[in-house]
């Protein structure tokens, strides 16, 4: 499996240095990529999650491999592979998504957190604030106004979980911003810079999933398309400073030194996880690896502060330009086998099995829409 992918890998990048155009990657890769590359740079990043760049530096050199770690001093020492709780708030989004076979609303998203969440997971694979809002959940509250009860508007929680708003909308950026503003009211405030941000990660998604798709075009659509949702195109200013300021930067010491005057947040609750400052630095992560998803997690996961969520975004943006291909077989079948031992997780379902319930229900989504627009033509 791992000589198919370098294959696929060198395929890819021959007809690159020859001027050539590079194979299509298919939409079934490329929602593999975005599920795996998400929750491989999870898993990944939070062994070094809340570390400044020089420890990484000092004790590993580059960072690099999947590793045993403990999350809220619990005791837990999780097997290798073990993602935490960005992608347990990403789990239940899709299986809302495979029980409703299309887009969801917050509504949906409330039933599955009540279906599926385990009560013993609490403190395990979820943060704090997360058992207040599922006890609102519970209590029969309309479901877009439980973020209103949560603290932290501005924080990443849902910018660095949405990716299955961005596929089940694959194709469609301005579908995804409308869902983002909707199924995001389950964590934030309605409107709220977490949310506006939000909508950066799946609308790009979205974009990244079209064929044909480049990092430049995503960029593109990115300028053009998010200030009409994200509020005054204050989001789309910040990333392009980011951008213009990281232009030149070849690798992620470079990147990470460049961002040092931008983003040092601390002493507060998540002080490091304003969405702003994880969204923004997985645009330029993406943007400098050319959305190659293997280089986008190791870069991501060195980069210090919120290691993990940078690199859910900076991968998972990445494998649904590029799909998996670059991935190494070894860490897909790790996360998929520490899934299989992780007790508490919302589903053990694999990464391949993830995937191809998203899109087996874009499809049946695709379906309808057919046939709703031959009906109607017809009418």
């Amino acid at each position: 499996m791992e000589i198919a992918r370098r294959s696929v890998l060198q395929a890819t990048a021959a007809p690159a240095a020859l001027g050539m155009a590079a194979p299509v990657v298919s939409l079934r890769e490329k929602f593999f990529g975005c599920i795996a590359a998400c929750h491989i740079g999870s898993s990944m990043g939070a062994v070094v999650e809340g570390w400044p760049y020089e420890r990484i530096e000092r004790e590993f050199g580059t960072f690099e491999r999947l590793a045993s770690y403990e999350h809220y001093r619990n005791g837990w020492k999780r097997e290798p592979g073990t993602t935490e709780d960005g992608v347990e708030r990403q789990k239940l989004m899709i299986l809302a998504i495979l029980e409703k076979q299309d887009r969801v609303n917050a509504e949906d998203v409330r039933a599955a957190w009540v279906k599926y969440i385990k009560p013993e997971s609490a403190g395990m694979v979820s943060e704090p604030f997360e058992a207040t809002l599922l006890a609102m959940a519970k209590s029969g509250i309309p479901a877009r106004d439980i973020g209103r009860y949560c603290d932290y508007a501005g924080l990443n929680s849902f910018a660095r979980s949405c990716h299955p708003v961005g596929l089940i909308n694959a194709g469609d950026p301005a579908g995804a911003c409308a869902d983002v503003l909707e199924v995001g009211q389950l964590y934030q405030t309605t409107n709220s810079r977490g949310l506006q941000w939000a909508v950066v990660t799946a609308f790009a998604i979205a974009a990244a999933t079209k064929m044909g798709a480049t990092v430049d075009s995503v960029l593109a659509e990115l300028r053009t398309g998010v200030p009409a949702w994200a509020g005054q195109g204050g989001v789309m200013r910040e990333i392009d400073r980011a951008l213009e300021r990281t232009s030149g930067a070849r690798d992620f010491r470079a990147l990470r030194t460049a961002f040092d005057a931008l983003y040092s947040g601390q002493g507060t609750p998540y002080a490091f996880s304003s969405a702003n400052e994880v969204v923004t630095k997985a645009i330029c992560v993406f943007r400098m690896t050319q959305g190659n998803p293997r280089e986008a997690i190791v870069a991501a996961v060195n980069m210090g502060r919120d290691t993990d969520c940078l690199a859910a975004i900076a991968g998972g943006l990445s494998g649904a330009l590029s799909g998996g291909a670059a991935l190494p077989e070894e860490w897909v079948s790790q996360v998929d086998k520490a899934v299989k031992l992780n007790r508490y997780t919302n589903t053990q379902r694999s990464l391949r099995e993830l995937a191809d319930g998203l899109l087996a229900a874009f499809r049946a989504r695709m379906a309808r829409m057919a046939e709703y627009a031959a009906r109607m033509n017809g009418a």
